[in-house]
């Protein structure tokens, strides 16, 4: 039996280690072998046989490093065809090294695997893990002492850990959430699918398990603590981060302001570099937005530099933001 408080094994430390163990096999390995003897399954695994959670997972793990371009092979067993239980999995060392006319310098596999560290919680965080997963299996291990000052991208959202856990897990969770306009948070359950980065905001993408339908939630919009359960829910196949990040920057470029700047002012800068910006004239931009209310917030932080031409629902956000602001310190001393 799996102890009641198994240490969480890190996501890339678990497919690295299976990753080694099927290169290290010519026979292959069944499931059972795999859960029962690779780290970061076997600290979960039951012996009496309750261990569904943790075959989904590596069911997920499969398709997780076949996606690196790695040749995971199946063999069935001639004596019992078709029992999906006697199937073997290995990795052929000879499909899957490097060719012998491609290496990487220790400079070069030193900026590759910094360049992972980075991004470790950052946009592409799933991404990235997999790449340092591959150049670490590969053989590519680098002793640069620049490694031990590597910069570290953090989420200053408390709710990133426990939603990243959930991922890891698979598991559903509950959190309250503020909409704007709201006067109070609302308690949702929700089986998260996808965290990513959006215009410098971290969004978590998400399935209602009771009605399948899928929403974002703005992290910075998360009210108290996320309740990690034990509830497991299945993925959707589709249901990738690549996708999310495509439906928010459609839903991006289908949404467009028109604002008023001053001439070399800090907002004309700002926005006009702001990626798909267009010049409507000498001292017009068309912005595009995917969250109006975050847009609203940005433009009052200009003050009198920005007015909002339309849509109108955003120019009523702004003006309410700057006479808050202005009722705010109507009684500060000049």
């Amino acid at each position: 039996m799996p102890t009641s408080r198994a240490p969480r094994i890190p996501v890339e430390e678990r497919l690295f280690s299976l990753v080694l163990a099927l290169l290290a096999t010519d026979v292959g390995l069944t499931k059972s072998e795999i859960l029962s003897t690779v780290q970061g399954y076997r600290q979960r695994y039951d012996t009496a046989g309750d261990n569904v959670a943790l075959e989904r997972q590596f069911e997920r793990d499969k398709d997780d490093i076949r996606e690196l371009g790695v040749p995971l092979e199946t063999l069935d067993d001639p004596a019992a065809s078709g029992n999906n239980q006697l199937l073997r999995y290995r990795i052929p060392r000879g499909s899957y090294e490097l060719p012998l006319d491609i290496s990487f310098s220790p400079e070069e596999t030193a900026l590759l695997t910094l360049a992972a560290m980075v991004w470790r919680e950052g946009t592409l965080s799933g991404e990235s893990r997999r790449a340092l997963l591959k150049l670490r299996s590969l053989g590519g291990a680098a002793s640069v002492p620049e490694l031990e000052y590597a910069p570290r991208i953090r989420s200053r959202d408390a709710a990133f850990e426990p939603l990243r856990t959930a991922l890891d897990r698979g598991v559903v969770v509950r959190f309250d959430y503020l909409k704007p306009g709201d006067a109070e948070p609302r308690r949702r359950e929700l089986a998260p699918f996808a965290l990513v980065q959006h215009q410098g905001r971290w969004v978590v993408a998400a399935v209602e398990p009771d009605t399948g339908s899928r929403k974002n939630f703005l992290l910075s919009r998360v009210v108290g603590p996320v309740q990690v359960t034990t509830r497991p829910f299945e993925r959707p196949a589709d249901a990738t981060a690549e996708s999310v990040l495509a439906g928010l920057e459609a839903l991006r470029r289908s949404n467009t302001a028109l604002v008023r700047v001053v001439e070399a002012s800090d907002a004309e800068v700002r926005l006009s570099k702001r990626r798909g910006t267009e010049a409507r004239g000498d001292d017009v931009l068309a912005v595009h937005y995917s969250d109006q209310q975050v847009l609203a917030e940005e433009l009052s932080s200009f003050g009198p530099e920005v007015t909002v031409l339309e849509p109108q629902g955003l120019r009523d956000l702004v003006l309410a933001r700057l006479r808050r602001l202005a009722a705010d310190h109507s009684g500060e001393a000049a």
